[in-house]
């Protein structure tokens, strides 16, 4: 695993034309990368190609990066990467549907034309995912992939009597905010020092009050209050730049 200052220096020979530091920072910076994309599977686009998404958003990250900015590398790469991800998704996806995607599509129809005429009903999606040995995601994606926009608030398909809504689906976009502000926090408390840390740990994630933490840590509970509000201040700075 490099160290932030080998990091940093391969990110400086790369921002000047040099390939193999470009390559060195790929290849070690590979498990980020497969980390992020994760959270696209099932998304109608390939895993290799969400692969070379993200590997296009983290070069982007290199050339970008600037020392001044006061924040670890792969802190600025995540979101430029899950950027070119959902650009892709955004600008192409919803457009330029894969043929596969299309004959799946073509033959998730068939199949509930034939199951309705069978048992006078509408598959569940769990009933063709099963059918198609796919996941259920995958089989909203392709039914949506050939419908025009609707309201978010119209039923995507029934499922014992329960509607699920196109605003459902919205749901795993916060899941992705969440990552990485999550990324972003932890590395912004590993720059703290060992007294800032476990205050922060006392005061936010074991709920202390002031005056018990005074306690612990043997200063006073002025110290603390003033200890806390510096850390407040320095979390503030490095989340908003």
């Amino acid at each position: 695993m490099l160290s932030q200052e080998e990091t940093l220096t391969l990110i400086e020979y790369a921002k000047n034309g040099d390939e193999d530091s470009k390559q060195k920072l790929l290849i070690e910076n590979s498990p980020l990368i497969k980390s992020v994309i994760r959270r696209f599977i099932n998304k109608g686009v390939e895993y290799d190609d969400l692969y070379q998404l993200g590997a296009i958003g983290f070069i982007k990250a290199i050339k970008n990066f600037d020392v001044s900015f006061n924040v670890k590398f792969s802190t600025y790469a995540v979101p430029m990467i899950i950027g070119e991800i959902k650009r892709f998704m955004r600008d192409d996806g919803a457009i330029k549907v894969s043929r596969v995607i299309k004959s799946l599509n073509i033959n998730i129809n068939k199949f509930i034309q034939s199951y309705q005429e069978q048992y006078f009903k509408k598959p569940s999606i769990e009933e063709i995912a099963e059918e198609f040995k796919i996941d259920p995601q995958e089989v909203i994606f392709a039914m949506d992939s050939a419908r025009m926009p609707i309201s978010i608030y119209t039923p995507l398909e029934e499922d014992s009597g329960k509607s699920l809504l196109l605003i459902d689906r919205f749901a795993q976009e916060n899941s992705n905010n969440e990552f990485i502000n999550h990324i972003i926090l932890r590395d912004v408390i590993r720059s703290l020092d060992e007294r800032e840390k476990k205050l922060v740990s006392l005061r936010f994630f074991r709920d202390k009050t002031q005056s018990e933490i005074a306690e612990i840590l043997n200063i006073s509970q002025v110290q603390v209050s003033r200890l806390e509000n510096k850390i407040l201040e320095k979390l503030k700075q490095k989340l908003l730049g």
